[in-house]
């Protein structure tokens, strides 16, 4: 088997039902002079075991060609074929891609909604993986006491956090697998649950928490002051 080479694959194709008031899919809201996604697509472009950076966009989208794109050059490659899940743009981008990469090779499937992942963290990712044909994806332990509620809105149970990680992304599967593994199940939330559904035992990369999906208007202003703090807000 030959080297693989490593891709990186972002869904951008929804359309951020939980910010609510604006009108613009979140990924395109404006975070520190640029759009929320293109700060996520600076972190990847950045890596330079990254071969190429594809992003996933819904067919119908106006909103791509009104922002400049060109500071990544031809490292990054949009794909106009997004679905109304995330499943379905990741799968239709693995499927657009099929003829550039091989079988083996990795992808690193990462929120277009999570601006503030660091080069670092991608590195971090990579290294851990390795070789494991499991893959591998970002994770945060997890701190808090968890409650599960009824439905009258009251604690019917304490859920015992030992052992229990929060995902994030990228998550980062061999291309042949992942596939596979999102045609069997479209269902899926994430990545790896597709692939822990095939029998596959991804590893937990300890990532942190500045690596946060925007969600709600406050994430937003979070995620600002962060990249700020970083010296990322050019």
């Amino acid at each position: 088997m030959t080297s693989a080479s490593y891709f990186a694959l972002v869904p951008a194709a929804g359309s951020g039902e939980r910010m609510e008031g604006n009108g613009v899919a979140k990924q395109y809201l404006p975070l520190n002079g640029h759009p929320v996604l293109y700060h996520a697509l600076r972190a990847l472009c950045a890596v330079p075991r990254i071969a190429r950076v594809f992003v996933v966009l819904a067919s119908s989208d106006g909103e791509w060609d009104r922002h400049d794109w060109s500071g990544f050059g031809s490292k990054l490659s949009p794909l106009f074929c997004g679905g109304p899940s995330r499943a379905e743009s990741v799968r239709n981008g693995l499927r657009a891609i099929a003829a550039q990469v091989d079988a083996h090779d990795w992808i690193l499937v990462h929120d277009a909604a999570r601006p503030c992942l660091g080069s670092w963290h991608v590195e971090a990712l990579i290294d851990a993986v390795g070789v494991d044909d499991a893959g591998g994806i970002l994770a945060v332990p997890v701190t808090d006491t968890l409650k599960r509620g009824d439905d009258d809105g009251r604690i019917s149970a304490t859920l015992p956090r030992t052992a229990l990680w929060q995902a994030q992304t990228p998550q980062m599967f061999r291309h042949g697998f992942l596939r596979r593994a999102l045609e069997a199940h479209p269902e899926v939330t994430d990545e790896a649950g597709a692939m822990e559904a095939l029998g596959f035992r991804p590893r937990l990369v300890a990532a942190d928490p500045t690596n946060l999906k925007v969600t709600y208007p406050l994430d937003l202003q979070l995620a600002g002051w962060i990249l700020q703090h970083r010296g990322e807000d050019q």
